[in-house]
Order: C-alpha cells, then structure tokens, then sequence
C-alpha cells in the first residue's frame, strides 16, 4: 500500500502521546502519534508539539491494512508562540500554545484575584513572544454586591491603561461585554489563561453554548479556583473563530530571557528607558533614570515598576506562585 502523505493541520489537542489534528477552517479531528525522532528532537521541552502548531505526517496502515493511524513526522516554523519555565523539574520548558492571533488573560473582578506579579509574567511573555495580548475583566455582575472590589477594579485597570493594554469587562452571567468579545474572537484563533476559577471555561460556554466545558464553584474556604480544564484544548465557536481554553496556572516563570531583556518587554518602561543617562541602565539601582522619574510622577504605575524589579530578581519564576 502506497503511503499517503498529509499537510498543514492543526493540533487542536494533546492527551499524553496521543494528539488530536484537524484541517482548519473545517472541522473534522482527528487522532495522531507522535514519530520517534520529534519526540527527541523536544527533549528539552514538556511537549515538543503543542496546541495551534501546524503539522504534516504521513498514514500508516495497522497491521491488516484497513485502519489507518496519522503520525506526524514534521512541524512548521511557529510564527509566535507562549512558554513557560516547566514545573517538572526534568525539563526546561512547557510550550503553552502556538500560532496565536492574540491571548487574553482573564482577571475576577472579584475572586478569585490574580497577583499582579502573575499578569506582568504573563504579559511579559506576550510580548517577549510577538503574541498581541489583551486583558478580559469577568465577573463584573459581582461588584454590585461585592463590597471593596470596585477599588480595586479601577486601581487595577488604571495600572493596565497606562501600560498601554486594552482591558475588555465582560459578565459571563448577565452576557454584558460578551457581544464585544465574540467580535474580537471572530477569523481568529486565540488563546484563553489564568489562574483557576476565573471564569475561562464559562465565558467559552457563555460564547457557545453547544460546548458544554466542564465548570466548578470557587472555594469558599480559600477564595481559589478548581481545575476543571485538564489539557489545553482548540474549541470552535459557532460565533466564528477558534480558542484555545487552558488548564488554571500556578505560576509563571520566564524562560529565554536576559535581565537585560526584560525593561524591552515593559512598554512604558521601554520608551522611558530611552531617556536613562546610562544606555545599560536596569532602572534599579542606578542614577539619572529615566524610568524611576516617570514612576515618581505617576506616568509609570508603582506596581508595574515593582514587578519589574522583581522579575530582575527571580525571572524564572522559583520564588513567585499564585
């Protein structure tokens, strides 16, 4: 039997070492295996293929010739992608997703909160990565009866708008904002992160309601989120576009990046830096800065200069979770 050839799908999810591959815009998945020399070749990552990667393999009969099994022999250069330090410690790197036309980090505008320093990392990464990235406030029903949250909502979005991000408020329950999204979501694929109970897998519910994403109440205990994603998975919505819906992560480490790097990847910081006396300057420690003058005069919001110096410190993210 002469050996069939396939080309340019797309990995819309991983389950251990089995994948699931389709040939967008249709979508019709698939079931794939990894070949031998991929599998090696991504020894130093968690997953060498990852969501939204682009693939081409070949079929390959079973044994009696009649079933056939896709696996997949090459992946095409990425044109962007988000990565993270690993949390196995055997590894280096986990691959989150690939090819994106833009991620959203979703924030609670209420609980449960993401720390400031876990939104920076993130955005960070986008940045370092050439993935646009916009930030999805949910849960903003709640600050009618949520006493002290409405404070920090506006402290929160002044932060982001200096920072010069977009900031989309959205209820996934009263579907105030949803309208917004979808058109932003339309002809596109993109990717939905955060802490757990955020509201990530509801508001893809809320936009399509044929999905069905398994969901969980935060803890009323501990004020934290449920995993109830398990794998990074590529949805179709019946709005238009496809997302991307991830587990809740912990923690966000840098990978890949120099302490010289990381003020390129603030762009407020960026452009103040362009005035510092010193061409080398950290803006920590040293004089004439331009940066902690623009911090001093409220240009620069506090609590984004002080993740920066943080991430100076501990860029890999070891002393810094959720």
């Amino acid at each position: 039997m002469e050996r069939q050839t396939f080309e340019n799908a797309i990995v819309v999810k991983q389950t251990g070492v089995l994948y699931r591959l389709t040939f967008l815009p249709e979508w019709k998945p698939f079931t794939a295996i990894l070949s031998g020399r991929l599998r090696l070749a991504g020894s130093k990552l968690t997953n060498p293929i990852t969501v939204g990667d682009k693939v081409s393999g070949h079929w390959q009969p079973d044994d009696k010739g009649k079933h056939r099994k896709a696996v997949i022999t090459n992946i095409s250069p990425r044109t962007n992608y988000l990565i993270r330090k690993a949390t196995n410690l055997s590894r280096q790197a986990h691959v989150i997703a690939a090819n994106l036309d833009r991620a959203y980090i979703i924030l609670s505008a209420t609980e449960p909160q993401t720390p400031t320093q876990f939104i920076d990392r993130f955005l960070v990464t986008c940045q370092a990565y050439s993935v646009p990235a916009t930030i999805v406030l949910n849960k903003t029903d709640e600050l009618e009866w949520a006493e002290g949250y409405d404070r920090l909502t506006e402290q929160l979005k002044d932060i982001y708008t200096k920072a010069g991000y977009e900031i989309l408020e959205v209820s996934a329950k009263t579907g105030d904002g949803m309208d917004v999204l979808a058109k932003k979501l339309k002809d596109s694929v993109s990717l939905l992160s955060g802490i757990s109970g955020v509201g990530k897998s509801t508001l893809v519910n809320t936009l399509d309601p044929s999905l069905r994403l398994k969901t969980a109440p935060i803890s009323s205990a501990h004020l934290t989120g449920k995993h109830t994603t398990t794998f990074y998975e590529m949805h179709p919505l019946q709005t238009g576009g496809f997302v991307i819906d991830s587990p809740g992560i912990k923690g966000f480490g840098l990978i890949e990046m120099t302490r010289e790097e990381i003020s390129h990847y603030f762009p407020e910081i960026f452009k103040h830096s362009r005035h510092c006396y010193y061409n080398s300057c950290l803006h920590a420690e040293e004089p004439d800065c331009a940066v902690k003058e623009a911090v001093e005069k409220g240009i620069i919001a506090v609590e984004r200069y002080q993740n920066y110096l943080k991430l100076l410190e501990d860029p890999d993210g070891g002393k810094y979770r959720t």
